[in-house]
């Protein structure tokens, strides 16, 4: 090859690109810009881990038990039971988990659809990052990451961040490449070499791509680098301590009843045992402690940590893999052994097995052990991860249909829990549609039809063509849209619309060198050559106030004179815009005798300008965000509105979405240099009362946001630029904008606003707070459960009924019917009342002083019905199987009524109110039902259950159904005493 890629596109090709068939070509010999996505565990590996949990290994010990005990006189169908219970349990939250990682792969592949400015066919475009291939030209800008690897083809003060390559933090400056031979042993960090996940810190450019997907350098290197990382979110935190504290009480309460149950027996003589078997109950106790001490170890230390001594538990008691547990049961077996040895050689037992108990102290023992692992099984929530699981996962697709893209689970509850918002005015308060409305070129008599043979327009020209780093391309409807700065954008618009081309007149100045716009200086600046001009010129544009007074003169169209009696009018007219709530962008330059040198900065040769003028461009605000802000005023949130604009053009627009009217006190409206020059005791005093900060600089930004959290607020925060970064990391929730938007800004963030609208920020609170609102409902269902069904297993025993429910009963109401009930709440659609409720505190528990009142309430008339109905049962001193079936299902459905009156926690409605939208709780409603109706009636042995007659269940269902009437009569009470008086039902 006799002259390199970027040679030829920079003499022949340069702006064309591609063409569609060469595309497709080298998409097809080189693929496509993808990075293959590390392995992820097989299902089967997947599906085992479901058995992790120590309680389903406990069940497991109890099942065998039960079957080995049992298989003599051919009643084992209990712990088949269990078995089979444990199957559907694990299977359930196996699908659940496996569905729920594949839409996360989904969320993770947006990425790969972000939008890319590219030129194919000689025209600017943007296309899917996915979509690049070899050869393509992609433009880059300040705040991207490069999409892939590529050599530079021009360069404007570009300078790249390559230290996840490197490890070195400073960033490298890329130029074009000068040299023309075929250097095969190039370095990847070479000056002219650029690198996917690299991101632009300075400047801009164009690259000629020469290696996409796993080809790249980071492709290469991409499965050894790529680790998924479970987060633990604050919501998943309080849960934890409430499933310990749980954990501890009920494991607490199962072991003393077993030890209160085995006394009894003794007592009562129904366990007698000669000194041998004595002896052999304490070696097994010790024995099946040790076996079982990766179960209660952790919970004894978790009652050490709530008693606030840390202890940390041993490194072997951490291993949870199934090599671990058999090295404990190992343990185990041979301290049986040993001890078995031991006292038969001192003739003290037996080495006959049928000599260490009698059967019925056997079957006994067994059946305190089984209501031991009732209340246990009762006790820890066991559904409760999953609900959480699949509240989130619902959320996050449904927030993502909503425009509200998650890209870390904790957002979903955080935004819920927002007290303030700082937003970014331009395209999230309004439309991002920058169009010109004026120009004020005092150089231009007739501002219709653009002369470009007057070299006054041709200055004009030049300062809004090469002065820019925006292009024009087409959407997907091939309309004309801009690509880059939407302010620049409607500049270039602008000159379309005089037909005038922008890139002609900027590939006639040859530009030397370009700074870039940055938010502390308000202006960028170009020098170059004008292709008729053999002197350099230094063209200006952005903040009219900040360029006016580095300016001396005025070109106009009788030549260029002195601005002094001309300035008082352009600042007044600039005025009058800016309260109209236009964005004012002025334009200056000036001739250089000399090259400035690599050091020199923009404002030291910024002295000594010429005004050309300024433009006038409206950004109006979108037609939903009044609405959305009353929301959020509602909602108790407070808006606070960050904006680089001027005083008067941000106070216009916040009047305009109702931030602040005509009787706003001063202090709610403050320019960054006010802000900055506070004392960290004045601002903290002075944020309270801000609600526009105008002319706001990044540092401002962030320290708004430190202030504000130092005020116990928790904080949402919008911004779409790379400066906006450290505030977006910094919040308790960054939301960056996804249509303009960096990919630093979006790197920072937790959320991403596909539409760029306030409206979805409105939409993702409302979302937060309705699945706090649902995992609470499903907290207060499944405890009212567990706290009836404790206090059921516990007095049992005592008051004639060994196991009022069984283990496979309390499987079946605790794993199964718990966990569709936690799909029913999770799926809930968002209540739109929650915005008329002030933000929940951050730190609040879960279970709320509302939620702990119902839980006990009920479960406590629950406990006394059931109690009666137990007693009432052994009046003529016989329990039959119909009865105790008659018992569960009567049990059942006081809980199935009861997941309707759940579903009103915290509102008045009736259970009844929009319940045609909550199409998932009427399915899985049914569907409970109908599994009850089954297990009962075919459940046998297995569930401990006979038939009912249509007759019972008529009964049963009838007379359960109390629960949902007596709810219904109490909101009804409620809502007629929050009436208004004046109002006349």
């Amino acid at each position: 090859m006799s002259e390199s890629t970027p040679a030829k596109l920079q003499r022949s090709l340069k702006y064309h690109g591609l063409t569609s068939k060469e595309v497709e070509e080298s998409r097809r010999k080189n693929g496509v810009n993808v990075l293959t996505p590390p392995d992820r565990d097989p299902w089967w590996r997947l599906y085992l881990s479901k058995y992790d949990d120590p309680v389903i290994r406990i069940l497991l010990i109890a099942a065998f038990l039960a079957i080995g005990i049992g298989v003599a006189d051919g009643k084992y169908a209990e712990g088949i039971g269990i078995i089979a219970a444990i199957l559907l349990a694990t299977t359930l939250a196996f699908i659940n988990e496996y569905k729920a990682n594949k839409e996360f792969d989904i969320l993770n592949k947006v990425n790969d659809d972000v939008p890319i400015k590219a030129i194919r066919d000689g025209q600017y475009t943007t296309v899917p990052k996915r979509d690049l291939v070899v050869g393509d030209i992609v433009i880059i800008e300040l705040g991207e990451e490069i999409p892939v690897d590529g050599t530079v083809v021009e360069a404007i003060q570009l300078q790249v961040d390559e230290s996840k390559f490197t490890g070195e933090s400073l960033p490298v400056t890329k130029s074009c490449h000068t040299d023309t031979h075929d250097n095969k042993d190039e370095s990847d960090f070479s000056e002219s070499r650029l690198l996917r996940g690299s991101m632009v810190v300075d400047g801009h450019g164009i690259l000629c791509t020469t290696a996409v997907g796993d080809s790249t350098e980071i492709g290469k290197t991409a499965r050894a680098a790529m680790e998924e990382s479970d987060e633990e979110t604050p919501l998943n935190k309080q849960l934890e301590r409430l499933s310990k504290l749980i954990g501890v009480l009920g494991t607490g309460i199962a072991a003393m009843t077993f030890i209160a149950l085995f006394v009894r027996g003794v007592i009562i003589q129904d366990l007698v045992l000669s000194q041998a078997q004595w002896i052999f109950t304490v070696i097994l106790t010790v024995s099946s402690l040790t076996a079982l001490s990766r179960v209660w170890l952790p919970i004894y230390y978790d009652a050490l940590e709530m008693l606030g001594k840390n202890t940390e538990p041993p490194e072997w008691l951490e291993n949870e893999s199934f090599t671990g547990w058999l090295k404990t049961i190992g343990i185990s077996a041979l301290i049986f052994a040993a001890c078995i040895g031991i006292f038969s050689s001192l003739n003290m037992i037996s080495l006959s097995p049928g000599e260490w108990m009698p059967r019925h102290v056997a079957e006994e023992m067994l059946s305190f052990f089984m209501i031991a692992v009732t209340l246990i099984v009762v006790a820890v929530p066991e559904g409760l991860a999953m609900s959480v699981t699949l509240s989130l996962a619902y959320s996050m697709r449904k927030m993502t249909a909503s425009n509200n893209l998650v890209r870390k689970m904790h957002a979903c509850e955080t935004i819920g829990a927002a007290t303030v918002i700082c937003s970014d005015k331009t395209g999230t308060l309004t439309l991002n549609e920058m169009r010109v409305q004026s120009v004020d070129f005092p150089s231009i008599q007739d501002s219709l039809t653009l002369d470009i043979n007057n070299p006054n327009v041709q200055s004009i020209l030049y300062s809004i063509s090469a002065n820019s780093t925006a292009n024009l391309g087409r959407n997907e409807l091939g309309e004309v849209c801009p690509l880059g700065n939407p302010t620049e954008g409607a500049l270039l618009l602008w000159l379309r619309g005089k037909e005038c081309d922008y890139v002609e007149w900027r590939e006639s100045f040859d530009i030397h060198r370009q700074w870039t716009f940055t938010t502390e200086r308000k202006y960028m600046g170009t020098i170059g050559r004008p292709s008729s001009n053999s002197h350099l010129q230094l063209h200006c544009k952005g903040a009219p106030e900040i360029l006016l007074g580095n300016c001396e003169m005025m070109l106009t169209a009788d030549g260029i004179v002195p601005i002094s009696s001309h300035r008082k009018t352009i600042e007044n007219s600039l005025q009058d815009l800016q309260l109209r709530g236009m964005r004012t962008i002025g334009f200056s330059y000036r001739t250089l005798n000399t090259t400035p040198d690599l050091e020199t900065n923009l404002e030291d040769i910024t002295t000594g300008m010429t005004w050309l003028g300024f433009a006038a461009i409206a950004d109006p605000i979108r037609p939903e965000v009044p609405a959305a802000m009353a929301d959020c005023n509602r909602a108790g949130v407070k808006v606070k509105m960050v904006t680089g604009d001027n005083l008067q053009t941000a106070r216009e627009i916040g009047r305009q979405i109702g931030l602040v009217n005509e009787n706003s006190p001063s202090n709610v409206v403050m320019t960054g240099s006010e802000f900055s020059t506070m004392s960290d005791e004045e601002a903290a005093t002075a944020v309270k009362s801000l609600t526009i900060l105008a002319r706001a600089r990044p540092l401002d930004k962030l320290r708004l946001v430190k202030l504000l959290q130092s005020k116990n607020e928790v904080v949402a925060v919008t911004g779409d630029g790379t400066n906006d970064a450290p505030a977006l990391n910094f919040a308790n929730v960054g939301l960056a904008m996804g249509k303009t938007g960096t990919s630093v800004a979006k790197e920072a963030s937790d959320i991403v606003l596909l539409d760029d609208s306030f409206s979805s920020i409105a939409r993702a609170i409302m979302w937060g707070r309705s699945l706090y609102s649902n995992i609470q409902k499903f907290i207060l269902f499944q405890l009212t459960i567990n706290v009836a069904a404790l206090g059921i297993a516990l007095i049992g025993p005592f008051i004639g009924i060994q196991l009022p429910l069984t283990v496979t009963q309390m499987l079946w109401v605790n794993l199964i019917m718990d966990t569709m009930a936690a799909l029913a709440l999770a799926t809930e659609p968002p209540n739109k009342e929650v915005m008329h409720r002030p933000p929940r505190s951050a730190e609040a528990f879960i279970v709320s002083p509302q939620m702990s009142r119902g839980i006990f309430f009920v479960s406590g008339v629950f406990l006394v019905f059931f109690i009666g109905f137990l007693l009432w049962i052994q009046r003529d001193g016989e329990v039959t199987p119909y009865e105790l079936t008659s018992f569960y299902s009567t049990f059942v459905m006081l809980q199935f009524w009861n997941l309707f009156n759940a579903r009103c926690l915290g509102s008045n409605h009736s259970a009844f109110s929009n319940l045609k939208e909550s199409k998932g709780l009427l399915f899985i409603a049914f569907t409970i039902l109908i599994g009850q109706i089954l297990m009962v009636e075919f459940g046998g042995e297995i569930f401990r259950t006979v038939p009912l007659s249509m007759k019972d269940w008529i009964i049963i269902i009838s007379s359960t159904s109390v629960v949902l009437w007596a709810g219904e009569i109490l909101r009804l009470i409620k809502r007629i005493s929050l009436k208004p008086s004046h109002v006349i039902a």
